[in-house]
């Protein structure tokens, strides 16, 4: 006989009445669970789409991220909004390769795989 049965067994006897033995601990952290509820609810690619579009600010740097804004994650591919057209050039044209590079490297080269940067 395991403890906890010997416990409840001790304690039936005594008060005279079966003994229940507690639940076992099932907590899970609010994180897992909200992973699992947008899993099962088939909103996986949006859960995806709104951390890739939360990291953007510190993927691209403080100066980037106030001339631009990512609109939607959708099929691999960032959607960017940028400010003034010299912006849209210099991201397009210099910055591209690399920000690409940082999303690969933070969330795996199947959630990323390009970026189309627009002016809007």
């Amino acid at each position: 006989m395991r403890p906890d049965q010997l416990r409840a067994r001790a304690l039936a006897e005594w008060r005279g009445l079966p003994e229940t033995p507690f639940p076992a601990d099932r907590t899970v952290p609010v994180a897992d669970a909200v992973t699992r509820l947008m899993q099962s609810l088939g909103l996986r690619d949006r859960l995806r789409s709104e951390v890739v579009i939360g990291a953007w600010r510190d993927v691209v740097g403080e100066f980037v991220a106030k001339h631009s804004s990512p609109r939607q994650l959708k099929d691999g591919v960032l959607h960017v909004s940028v400010l003034q057209p010299t912006v849209l050039f210099e991201l397009e044209r210099v910055w591209k390769r690399e920000i690409l590079d940082k999303l690969k490297k933070r969330f795996g080269t199947r959630i990323v795989r390009d970026i189309k940067f627009r002016i809007g």
